[in-house]
């Protein structure tokens, strides 16, 4: 068996003297992890950096085996390691994706949003990719058969004044129709509503827990998992990032 693939690096552990199991994100071939021979070596270990992107190989006599990678690099993103919140935001993603996503299953279009999640994190702040880190999770919900509905109100059918999500139905409600529900419901942050990325720290902060919400409830909880550490301490640094903004601390 053979093939080969675009991937993200995930995590990497230590596999005998110096060897490295991969777990990676790749194109079309889902979440997969290999063996990677001398992965261990300093040079290796400088490319198999979680978040990079390599050109990878697999091999294995049967499908079913774990099999070995050999790996060239394809995009380097070692700037991640350099701000804390690129780092709490990559620290967040690759523990979503293993804890969410099945080995082996294809989710091209996780990988791609991915990519590109990444490259905004080396660019700018929270308050820049934020936004973007939202959509993927939003996206990976919909890839996984568990996407919100946010067209129109759940209870009226309107198709204005949205600014609630059902923390059942996972679908929109309206001003008017959540208004005896209110306490009950998630916030739709406007920017789930628009094009745009900009948005304010607070609107960030429900996004971040709305899409916690349904990744819990409907990934991760009925496998008997957690919502990871790391995606936890995302959300605490945006609600700190929301709480100096409204306070006027730079």
């Amino acid at each position: 068996m053979e093939w080969s693939d675009d991937a993200i690096v995930l995590s990497v552990r230590a596999h005998g003297e110096s060897g490295a199991i991969v777990d990676a994100l790749t194109r079309d071939h889902g979440r997969h992890m290999g063996l990677v021979r001398g992965g261990g070596s300093r040079k290796s270990k400088a490319m198999l950096q979680p978040g990079n992107t390599l050109h990878v190989v697999w091999r294995a006599r049967l499908n079913e085996h774990l099999g070995s990678f050999t790996a060239e690099p394809a995009q380097s993103r070692a700037g991640l390691m350099e701000s804390r919140a690129a780092l709490a935001g990559l620290n967040a993603f690759t523990s979503v994706a293993i804890a969410a996503l099945p080995e082996r299953e294809p989710h091209a279009s996780v990988f791609e949003a991915g990519e590109v999640l990444l490259d905004q994190m080396l660019e700018d702040g929270l308050s820049h990719w934020g936004p973007l880190y939202v959509r993927w999770e939003m996206g990976l919900l919909d890839e996984l058969g568990f996407g919100m509905d946010l067209s129109h109100c759940a209870a009226t059918g309107a198709t204005e004044d949205l600014i609630y999500v059902s923390p059942r139905s996972g679908r929109a409600v309206s001003r008017a129709g959540g208004e005896d529900y209110k306490d009950r419901m998630l916030k739709l942050p406007p920017f789930l509503l628009a094009s745009q990325n900009a948005c304010a720290p607070e609107d960030l902060v429900a996004g971040l827990k709305l899409t916690a919400h349904f990744l819990a409830e409907r990934v991760l909880v009925p496998h008997a998992k957690q919502t990871p550490p790391a995606r936890l301490r995302l959300l605490e640094m945006a609600e700190r990032e929301s709480a100096s903004s409204r306070h006027g601390r730079p």
